[in-house]
C-alpha cells in the first residue's frame, strides 16, 4: 500500500508522555503502604512484590507479569492486589518490554480505578490513563498526517 512508517516519532511521544508523568507525579500523593501490610521481612506480601521488582530489574517482563497476576489472584479486592494491578499496567507500558501494549496497560489502570477506588495508587493510575490516551491520540494524528502526505504526493 504505502511505505512503512519508521516510528521515529514514537520515542518522542513516549518521552514527552514520561516527562508529563514525572511532573504530574510530583503533585500526586506519595505511595503509602497499607496498614495491614507493612514492609517488613516477615510480610509475605511485600516479599512477593519485591520479587516482581527484582524480575523487572532483570528485564524479565513475562516473569514479572506472571508474578503480578498471581498476587492479584490471591488478593483480588484487597492490598496488595492494587499494587499488582499497577505493576501489570507499568509492565505492559514499559519502553523496554518487547511485548508492550499501551491499550492493555490502559485497561489495567482503568480496572484499578474501578476495583480499588480507595487505593493510594488510584491517582497515579489516572495520570497514566491520561498520558497513554494522549499518546494514542498523538499517534493517530501522526498516522493521519502520513496519509495526507501520501494523498498530496499522488
Amino acid at each position: 500500500m504505502g511505505r512503512k512508517r519508521s516510528g521515529k516519532r514514537q520515542h518522542l511521544y513516549l518521552t514527552v508522555a514520561c516527562l508529563i508523568l514525572v511532573i504530574a507525579a510530583g503533585c500526586a500523593p506519595v505511595r503509602v503502604q497499607a496498614p495491614e501490610c507493612p514492609k517488613c521481612p516477615e510480610c509475605p506480601k511485600s516479599d512477593s512484590l519485591m520479587r516482581v521488582e527484582s524480575l523487572l530489574s532483570k528485564g524479565n517482563f513475562e516473569g514479572a507479569m506472571k508474578k503480578s497476576q498471581d498476587i492479584l489472584a490471591r488478593s483480588p479486592k484487597t492490598p496488595p492486589g492494587d499494587e499488582a494491578l499497577m505493576d501489570m499496567g507499568l509492565i505492559s507500558a514499559h519502553y523496554a518490554n518487547p511485548k508492550k501494549d499501551y491499550k492493555k496497560a490502559m485497561s489495567y489502570f482503568m480496572r484499578m480505578e474501578r476495583e480499588f477506588p480507595q487505593s493510594p495508587l488510584v491517582e497515579e493510575a489516572k495520570i497514566w490513563v491520561g498520558v497513554l490516551q494522549a499518546f494514542e491520540k498523538a499517534k493517530q494524528v501522526d498516522i493521519e498526517i502520513e496519509e495526507m502526505k501520501k494523498g498530496l504526493g499522488k
